[in-house]
């Protein structure tokens, strides 16, 4: 047993009273127990060490073997409320999961959707699972940045009419770099074809317990949202939940999705941190997000001024952009130093950053990041931009957008069926023509430019063999250097 006062190390924000999975983990950690049903570590690191420390299982551990306290049921409800759904669930595989959960709950195998081409590869294999077609949508991208400004809703409209049996729009807001499309607006159109639409909002799950911060898809209409409770909130590295609506929804359905290909062993840490930070958010939201804000308004405003430097924001926007003023974004086109470079700077003196490409650099702040730590990063990016310019690394280019914006994808098979479908490797330069086997996404951001039953093009070959030539990551490709790519036998 825990001796007095132990309490607050265990929970130092004082939430287990409103966190009813939080209460469980943490009452697991104060009780001598001698488990003997898995895991087979027993909770005991003599052995292992500490990279086994605080890992309770959810059944056996935070809640009984058969779940009969129910901790489970009443936290998702609590979540449910807090986001304003009548159905919500926890998962410990992170945005991806909840995003294939709903690909499968939403539609059956050869139904037609309207996907927003700002999709990440989770939802790409959702629609593989699925066996779903997709109707792409493109972001329209601000040629003065460089950086996608959201999907306007006219072009779902216009997909729905020629699709007019589509079963439900996906949106993906807000998008890597922080812009958010018009939700509202996506909502109106997709109820007046009596469909339903879908948000992935992995980025923004802060949205919606602070003025300065857009709403969250759900508050502007949306039936149904994913979020992750890692990325820009608290919980624990795989932290996700999904909300739904039940007007639009089965949600007997989504329910047997959901399970189908989640874990039947969540990690009680995992699932205890995403209790606690919504208990956090709904105790004290509004005022942690309003001082993360503050400090980043400080940074940005601390870097408004560096010749050729674009500081990002919602006044350098087009106008009605909607913005996440928690991202520090920084165009360095106009500055002649390479992005990547700069990020590679910034590792080596302590602050690694979300994302970078020749000309833009991203910083991800959430509500623990204090004032130090901004400034720090603004000496630290002002630091390695004056060395790169003493050595002369160029003269102020024209930005070149990312190809994960402006890809224009042809279609020519359903994503499922190309993945299943007899493939051969063959040369880049003969791959041309042929239909995709694979995804292909340069990481980050993670957004697909070559997806399965897509046809490959001269120009997108060379879009990424210039964005690996940045110094980008091309991920999920067999052959990472490009060379070669697996196509569909015809």
């Amino acid at each position: 047993m825990t001796t007095p006062g132990t309490d607050d190390l265990l929970d130092p924000l004082g939430l287990r009273s409103d966190a009813p999975l939080l209460d469980g983990y943490l009452t697991y950690l104060e009780t001598e127990v001698t488990p003997l049903h898995t895991p087979g570590h027993k909770t005991r690191t003599q052995r292992m060490g500490p990279v086994l420390q605080g890992d309770v299982t959810l059944y056996g551990g935070v809640d009984t073997i058969r779940g009969s306290h129910k901790l489970l049921e009443a936290a998702e409800a609590k979540a449910a409320l807090l986001w304003g759904g009548d159905w919500c669930r926890f998962s410990v595989a992170g945005s991806t999961h909840a995003n294939q959960a709903l690909s499968l709950g939403v539609a059956n195998p050869g139904d037609t959707v309207v996907v927003s081409r700002m999709l990440h590869r989770s939802l790409l294999l959702g629609l593989v699972l699925a066996g779903l077609k997709p109707v792409w949508v493109t972001p329209d991208v601000d040629p003065h940045v460089g950086l996608p400004v959201g999907v306007r809703a006219e072009r779902v409209a216009a997909a729905l009419e020629r699709n007019p049996a589509a079963k439900a729009v996906f949106l993906v807001d807000p998008s890597y770099v922080g812009t958010v499309s018009h939700i509202e607006d996506h909502a109106e159109v997709a109820h007046a074809f009596g469909i339903p639409l879908i948000v992935d909002q992995a980025w923004g799950g802060h949205f919606g317990f602070h003025p300065d911060v857009p709403p969250h898809a759900l508050e502007l209409g949306a039936d149904a949202m994913v979020t992750s409770v890692h990325k820009a909130l608290t919980g624990y590295t795989q932290s996700a939940l999904v909300v739904a609506r039940a007007q639009r929804f089965d949600l007997d359905r989504l329910e047997r999705a959901f399970d189908a290909t989640h874990t039947t062993s969540p990690a009680g840490q995992i699932v205890g941190s995403i209790d606690a930070t919504r208990a956090l958010l709904a105790r004290d939201g509004r005022e942690l997000l309003g001082e993360t804000v503050r400090i980043c308004n400080l940074g940005r405003d601390r870097l408004r001024g560096v010749p050729g430097l674009q500081v990002v924001d919602a006044s350098v926007l087009p106008p009605g952009t909607r913005f996440d003023p928690t991202k520090i974004v920084l165009g360095v086109a106009g500055t002649g130093v390479d992005g990547v470079q700069l990020d590679d700077d910034l590792s080596e003196v302590g602050y690694p950053i979300e994302y970078s490409d020749r000309d833009t650099v991203v910083a991800t702040l959430s509500i623990f990041d204090g004032e130090v730590d901004v400034l720090g990063f603004v000496d630290a990016f002002a630091n390695a931009l004056t060395r790169r310019r003493g050595e002369g690394s160029g003269r102020a280019r024209t930005v070149r957008p990312h190809v994960a914006w402006t890809v224009e994808p042809e279609t020519v098979i359903r994503p499922r069926d190309a993945f299943f479908a007899v493939h051969e490797t063959v040369s880049a330069e003969d791959a041309v023509g042929r239909v995709s086997a694979e995804i292909v996404a340069p990481y980050p951001p993670g957004v697909p430019v070559l997806a399965p039953g897509e046809r490959v093009t001269a120009a997108t070959m060379q879009a990424l063999h210039d964005v690996k030539a940045d110094g980008a990551m091309v991920r999920y490709a067999a052959d990472p250097s490009l060379a070669t790519l697996q196509v569909v036998v015809e």
